[in-house]
Parts: C-alpha cells; structure tokens; sequence
C-alpha cells in the first residue's frame, strides 16, 4: 500500500460478511449489514500529549480489531474500499485462538 495514515489514525480492511442467513437465503450486498470486524492494513506514528511528546498507538499492522457500527470513513486505495479511523473509535483487539492458547 501507498498510504501513510498520519496521527493516531489507523488503516482497516473491513472482514467480510454473511453471503447467508441462518436458513439458508443467499443475502444480496444492498442489505447485509457491514461487519463490525476488520484488519488493520497501517497505523500512523501516533498522538502527541500536552508535553509534545509522542504516544505510540496500541494496535499494530495485522491485528483484527472490532470497531464501532458507525465509526471511520470509508476511502478506496488502490482500488481497495478501506476505513480510516482514530485509535480512539477501535474497541478493542480480537485475540485467536491460538495466541490465546499460548498466554495461558
């Protein structure tokens, strides 16, 4: 990618969702409901604090990430559509199940 996210904003490849519903009705793409999950493609440096000093940002290039419904702004780079968002709007980072298994 030929995108740097400037500040504490962050770069999200939104996952994609449900083609179908739980009884089998192939779902047209006007109507399903966007995922509330993605990837993080880049970060920008980070914040600076009252003292000019720089925050780095707590998710990094490759995290699965879940964000809010109606958070970010939807861009298209290199023909991809993407999210731009603010640290801040992430809720938090999605663990697999394999990095789980190692911490315990």
């Amino acid at each position: 990618m030929k995108f740097r996210p400037l500040h504490d904003r962050v770069v999200i490849r939104r996952a994609e969702g449900d083609t179908k519903s739980k009884g089998g009705i192939i779902i047209p793409d006007n109507a399903k409901e966007k995922p509330q999950e993605g990837e993080v493609i880049a970060v920008g440096p980070g914040a600076r604090d009252e003292n000019g000093a720089l925050v780095p940002l707590d998710v990094k290039a490759g995290d699965s990430i879940l964000f809010g419904k109606w958070s970010g702004t939807e861009v298209k780079i290199d023909g991809e559509d993407l999210l731009i968002m603010k640290e801040a709007d992430i809720m938090g980072v999605i663990e697999k199940a394999v990095e789980a298994k190692k911490a315990a």
